[in-house]
Parts: C-alpha cells; structure tokens; sequence
C-alpha cells in the first residue's frame, strides 16, 4: 500500500512539476521576412507592415502574448528557430512533408498557388519541355526552389537570397522568368512600376507533395502541444469573428483562406 502511495505521490508531484515547467507563452520572438509583399516587407518609415504582419498582431492580441517581431532572412529563418533565437516563424511558411520532419507548424491559415512571372506575351508553361533552355530564377530555401529543381530539369536554376533579388535580374535580362507565390508576385512586382511589361504565363502550379496544405506558423516539434495549440485556437478565433476576412479582402481580391479542413 505504502508502494503505492508513493508512486501516486510521486506522479502527482511530476505532473505538477511539468505543468509549472510548461511555458505561458506570454511573451514570444516571432521570425518575419520582411521583403515578401504583400505578405511583409518595410515601409518607408523603415517599420514591417504588410497582411502577415497584421495577422500576426490580430493572433498575437488574441493570444494575449507581447510579440517581438524579429526580421530574418529567409533561409535563416528556420536555423534561427532551432537556435532559440526566435519562438516561431510568421513568413509564409508552406507546411510540407519535409519541412514537417524539421519543424513543427501550427494548422494553416492561408494557401495560395505558385504562377511564372515572365515578359508579358511570353508564354511559357510550367514544364520541362515548356521551360527548356530557360533561365529560371527562384528564392533560396522555399518551396519554389524545390518545385523548380525537380521538375524544370531542363532548365538552369538560379538561386537567390531575396525575391527582390530576382525581380532585379528578371528586369535586366539575366533570367527569364521566376517561379514564386502567385499573390507576392502581384502584389510585389506586377502591380508596380518596375513590373510594367511583365505578366503571369502559364496557369497555376499546384503540388501538394511539395507545396504542401497551405501556409501555417512554424515552431520547434516540443512545443507544438503548447505554441502550437495556443496559435491553432487564434487561427480559429480570427476566422470565426472575421478579422480574417477583413484583413484578406484588404490585400487581395480573390479567397486565400485554407482549402483544408481546419
């Protein structure tokens, strides 16, 4: 009996200790690009603003928790993450089968498809026949440079830190079109002076094997019971009192809400 006691005792006293030992999150680090628009990038008075960066504050708000933005490159972004310098990823993160073997995500709160940006009247398909002999520029670390490598492989892929980075080679000549998140193109070429002349080509570029279910918040796998069940409740909350939605319709003039069930 005494045996027995002492290991209920015992567990009581673990349990306890685990539960003290559990992180409020009240306070949290979160990675952001910051030259991804519309998504995030710096305004003119050198501050972050764009629609994540808005989403992150209504999750934040909901949360209750002081959230530091940290911007990041990013292919920094997750190395910045396992060195505990940040607490999570905001930065249009798509939640993939191999990342998922890296990190831990939340459930996704936006899913958008890639597209070809080109000279307008150019038309290219998204192949590798379509694309051969093609120079095809893609940010380093993301999902596009993946799609890129494995299925224009007759093409030359050109790597690069930043997507500005290849919007600038796009508009000299040096590439012939890049493959990149069908909004950020709009939004952060397209629509702009510097991307006069320049179009989609091709139709939308859909892998879930590679692009995976959507975008979600990127964490560490230990504390995707904790972090991750506080962000997947303020994903619902947003979407259910419709800040979501008005945050959406603000940026964009079509749906990006997951096509997931939540």
């Amino acid at each position: 009996m005494k045996k027995r006691i002492l290991l209920a005792l015992s567990l009581a006293a673990a349990a306890s200790l685990a539960q003290a030992q559990a992180p409020e999150w009240k306070k949290l680090r979160i990675g952001v690009e910051g030259a991804y628009p519309p998504f995030s990038e710096i305004g003119p008075d050198g501050k972050l603003k764009g629609f994540e960066i808005e989403l992150v504050q209504a999750y934040c708000a909901e949360m209750k928790a002081q959230c530091t933005l940290v911007q990041q490159d990013f292919d920094g972004l997750i190395p910045a993450l396992q060195s505990r310098k940040v607490d999570a990823i905001f930065a249009s993160v798509s939640i993939t089968d191999e990342r998922q073997k890296v990190i831990g995500f939340s459930k996704p709160y936006y899913n958008t498809p890639a597209r070809l940006i080109a000279k307008a009247g150019v038309k290219l398909e998204a192949t590798a026949a379509g694309l051969k002999g093609r120079k095809i520029g893609v940010q380093r670390g993301t999902t596009h440079e993946t799609y890129a490598a494995g299925h224009f492989t007759q093409s030359e892929i050109v790597r690069y830190g930043s997507q500005d980075q290849v919007f600038l080679d796009l508009k000299s000549g040096r590439i012939d079109a890049t493959l990149m998140d069908a909004p950020a193109g709009d939004f952060g070429f397209l629509k702009k002076p510097e991307g006069k002349g320049y179009a989609f080509s091709g139709g939308p570029v859909m892998d879930e094997k590679i692009f995976g279910v959507g975008t979600g918040v990127g964490m560490r796998k230990a504390d995707e019971a904790t972090l991750g069940r506080k962000f997947n409740a303020a994903i619902d909350a947003v979407q259910a009192n419709g800040t979501f939605k008005k945050l959406a319709d603000k940026y964009f003039d079509y749906d990006i809400a997951p096509r997931t069930k939540q």
